[in-house]
């Protein structure tokens, strides 16, 4: 597609590299960072201009996207007067990358569209690798003109981009995707940890089993480095507390029984405890090494 001016809101994990994809791609790349030598680094990386608030990397873009923590982030840079909102130009798509709640995704939504605009909420799937090569799963909640005209900009730092439903569809399909993943997670390190314990040497039960039906991305990209004992990289635990928070909270609203995930949402708690904030959500092994 042509060149076109884009913004990026949030240059964390994820958001440094994304926008790094678009300004490779030739568009006109317009970032904020809440930290500014974040956004100083980025521009030293990548051809693009670094602003001082959401409104102005917002201003004259055709497409806006965000990528933050939580729903309170998010708020903090859509609404106000530096906020993305008071950016916004006609014609503008606003794309949130944010895992968030879909009670906020329909909020924005409705904000955006009474200005006059179209949103986007497209959580994504694929954790900082994936972000890093341009592989990312995005789902996406919103009226389907909006996901054409936007899609041809999202496939530049993803595989797979596809229209879930209406504003907050998308985050629902992400809570649904942590639902799941923290399910293997657990599964997997109490697999690996009977390995273990039993005398087995665990990367050739990864090798082995891997090609059966206990095969997952999980295991394929986590299951030698959870025997290592290595968890400095990838997703991190307080992130998927977070994920995890917010699918209980829905759990709660659509009558949804969801067990095995507050159990698991617990032990992250514990890894937490354990000062592994910041560890890989595979470090929930290290919750059952005997020497903890």
């Amino acid at each position: 597609m042509s060149s076109i001016t884009v913004a990026f809101i949030g240059l964390g994990v994820m958001g440094y590299p994304m926008a790094g994809h678009l300004s490779r791609a030739g568009h006109i790349t317009r970032v904020y960072n809440r930290t500014p030598n974040k956004a100083e680094q980025w521009i030293k990386d990548y051809d693009g201009s670094s602003h001082l608030s959401p409104r102005e990397a917002a201003e004259n873009a055709d497409v806006i996207f965000s990528c933050v923590g939580n729903d309170d982030d998010l708020r903090s840079v859509v609404y106000g007067d530096d906020g993305i909102l008071a950016g916004l130009k006609g014609g503008s798509i606003y794309v949130d990358h944010t895992t968030a709640s879909a009670n906020v995704a329909r909020e924005i939504e409705a904000e955006v569209r009474e200005k006059g605009f179209e949103f986007l909420d497209a959580p994504v799937s694929g954790g900082q690798a994936g972000a890093q090569n341009g592989a990312l799963t995005v789902m996406v909640g919103g009226d389907q003109t909006t996901f054409d005209a936007a899609r041809p900009v999202i496939d530049v730092y993803a595989t797979a981009v596809t229209l879930m439903g209406d504003a907050g569809a998308g985050q629902l399909t992400k809570m649904a995707n942590q639902i799941c993943i923290a399910g293997l997670v657990q599964g997997l390190s109490e697999g690996l940890n009977f390995a273990v314990n039993a005398g087995l040497n665990g990367k050739q039960v990864v090798d082995v089993i891997s090609k059966g039906a206990a095969g997952s991305w999980q295991m394929e990209n986590r299951g030698y480095t959870m025997v290592d004992d290595e968890f400095d990289f990838g997703f991190a635990v307080d992130w998927m507390c977070k994920d995890l928070g917010i699918a209980l909270s829905e759990a709660n609203r659509n009558a949804s029984l969801l067990p095995i995930t507050k159990i698991i949402n617990g032990y992250y708690g514990k890894v937490q405890e354990m000062g592994g904030g910041r560890w890989d959500t595979s470090s929930l092994i290290r919750r059952l090494s005997k020497n903890n």
